[in-house]
């Protein structure tokens, strides 16, 4: 079955004690609503509906589901409702907070705190929109907090396996917090390889890719290397299964020299390595890092020389005008961007 787009739940219906306010996003495995629960306490409910599997058309509530697909439906549903639990059990600030779970429509739904903000990724283009890179010190701040949620998860003995900006939420107040957990996805596309893969290309690591790849923590350390990239970038890695083959990856960390610290490139490279003993082991070296203080600031890059001529220019025009008197204690130097 190629994968369609399911029908989202009405506005204003009544489900387990929710009214679903409205759509709030959603994607090839999941529809995710703003609700309200009996006390008029905004929830974000998220929906298992996995677009390749099964089919919801308008006006309608339970999803048509191929006989077919029926096995691989139902154990990705299992695996749905026991990460739910599993996440319930975590309360960590930087990590969503999992308030119910139910079945209905022959589907389950996770009840979670819904807080205002935007995702990393939103952040991300708007810098670039602005012209802007996402500054060292902000890379730092979040992505300590990043991995403190994430070391309590898999304290749980869980793993996030979907990690990119996208599924990292900023509150209004600037913390982070990690959402859309990636368990279930993989349960189905290994079952069912002829599926559309549910990894996200640059941010999944090469044994995401096999059947039998052998994940752990250290394939979630590969996706936090790809998410701070994508900040330094503003673009994902290279794909891993590309980099088997050419990888051209050097390149993009030789163009970040002198932008980022020596250390947080380094740190960069280090989660990112495709075989996954050569990564970090322990989220604790990568937080060991991110806490302590650079050798050394980024050098920006110079100025281009007609900047440098207007800013000689200038300076050689306001010592004409105060009449010569004094001189400019000032060189022309680059602009420094903040």
């Amino acid at each position: 079955m190629a994968a369609q787009n399911n029908a989202p739940l009405p506005d204003g219906l009544e489900i387990a004690g929710y009214r679903i306010v409205k759509k709030i996003a959603s994607g090839g495995f999941s529809i995710v609503y703003l609700a309200y629960d009996g006390d008029g306490v905004a929830v974000a409910i998220k929906e298992y509906l996995p677009s390749s599997l099964a089919l919801r058309q308008q006006g309608e509530l339970v999803p048509a589901i191929a006989k077919a697909h029926l096995p691989v439906f139902r154990i990705g549903l299992k695996c749905f409702f026991e990460e739910g639990r599993a996440l319930a059990r975590i309360s960590h600030p930087n990590v969503v907070s999992v308030l119910n779970f139910f079945r209905a429509n022959d589907t389950v739904y996770m009840v979670m705190a819904y807080e205002s903000g935007h995702s990393l990724q939103e952040h991300i283009q708007r810098q670039r929109g602005k012209g802007s890179k996402v500054g060292e010190a902000f890379i730092r701040t979040i992505f300590l907090q990043v991995l403190k949620g994430l070391r309590e998860v898999h304290a749980n003995k869980l793993l996030h396996l979907d990690l990119k900006p996208a599924n990292i939420y900023l509150r209004t107040d600037g913390t982070p917090m990690l959402l859309d957990f990636g368990a279930a996805r993989q349960t189905v596309n290994n079952d069912m390889p002829t599926l559309t893969p549910m990894y996200t290309p640059g941010f999944a690591p090469p044994e995401l890719y096999a059947k039998t790849g052998g994940l752990g923590p250290w394939s979630d350390v590969y996706s936090i290397g790809a998410a701070m990239f994508a900040c330094m970038v503003g673009s994902p890695p290279q794909p891993a299964d590309q980099r088997k083959s050419e990888d051209k990856m050097a390149g993009h960390f030789d163009k970040l020299a002198g932008q980022y610290t020596p250390e947080l490139v380094a740190m960069v490279r280090w989660c990112l390595e495709l075989d996954p003993l050569e990564r970090p082991q322990s989220l604790f070296a990568l937080q060991k890092v991110l806490q302590a203080a650079p050798a050394a600031a980024p050098t920006p890059p110079p100025a281009p020389q007609g900047v440098l001529d207007r800013l000689g220019d200038g300076l050689r025009g306001l010592v004409d005008r105060l009449g010569g008197r004094g001189k400019a204690k000032a060189k022309a130097g680059p602009d420094t961007l903040i």
